[in-house]
């Protein structure tokens, strides 16, 4: 089955992607996330999403972009230290926010799209985590309106757990390097990231990749999303990769005297 489309408006156009909607939106920090269907989902201009990511990206850039136009009324994510329009959000009671320890938060999606309810960890144990009392979401006096719950705890091997449910949603934005026709797709690097975790945790995975090729075009043994778990696949254009913090060395001999 042919599942490539035109671009990432089709896309959404097809999978339905509607207000109030949940996205698995794939990367780490800047890195392999899915550029074309963010702007895409800013400009088709649905709201009151949550968003589950990693990270929140940058105030200009990535999943910023979205909170810039306020689609997005939750995120679920691990890290957010990039993003002062997230943070003002936040503070302000205007976004509602999950925080998982990273671990946790790549097996929760692992699990989910394995079809595991949920899982023990040991991480997180005596903590807000497990505990409860987290802020979710503040008031506009900056009071807690909405804090997170206890968890359920149990001991095996003398050892505390923490119960926690797996991630699953309706839709998954993931970014690979190439794919064929029926949606095989491989990642580059450290641009796969949680990227194929989340390919299979959802209902319907659109694939925004960099290179179409003919079927028969990939090594078998190099795919790590199989056809199965996505729904479309289109290559994607003008990807500007950025880097989020960039860190070099002088010239050699640079500022000698």
């Amino acid at each position: 089955m042919d599942k490539t489309v035109l671009n990432a408006a089709v896309a959404l156009e097809k999978a339905g992607l509607h207000d109030g909607a949940t996205i698995l939106m794939g990367g780490f920090g800047l890195c392999g996330i899915p550029e074309n269907l963010i702007a895409a989902t800013r400009e088709l201009g649905v709201k009151d999403l949550t968003v589950v990511s990693n990270n929140a990206g940058v105030d200009d850039f990535g999943i910023g972009l979205l909170l810039q136009t306020r689609q997005v009324r939750k995120m679920v994510s691990t890290y957010v230290g990039e993003n002062e329009t997230f943070e003002r959000q936040f503070l302000t009671g205007e976004l509602e926010v999950e925080l998982v320890p990273q671990g946790t938060f790549a097996e929760k999606l692992r699990a989910g799209g394995a079809g595991i309810p949920a899982f023990y960890t040991p991480t997180g144990y005596g903590t807000q985590i497990s505990e409860g009392g987290l802020p979710m979401l503040y008031n506009g006096d900056g009071s807690v309106k909405k804090a997170s719950d206890k968890k359920e705890t149990r001991e095996f091997n003398g050892r505390r757990y923490v119960l926690e449910p797996s991630i699953t949603a309706e839709f998954a934005f993931v970014k690979a390097h190439k794919a064929d026709p029926h949606g095989n797709l491989t990642y580059r690097r450290t641009a796969r990231n949680f990227n194929p975790m989340m390919a299979t945790a959802a209902e319907k995975t659109i694939a925004e990749v960099e290179e179409l090729v003919s079927l028969g075009g990939l090594d078998p043994e190099a795919i790590a999303t199989p056809s199965i778990f996505v729904k479309y696949v289109f290559q994607g254009v003008n990807h500007e990769k950025r880097i989020e913090q960039r860190t070099t060395r002088p010239k050699s001999g640079a500022g000698a005297a």
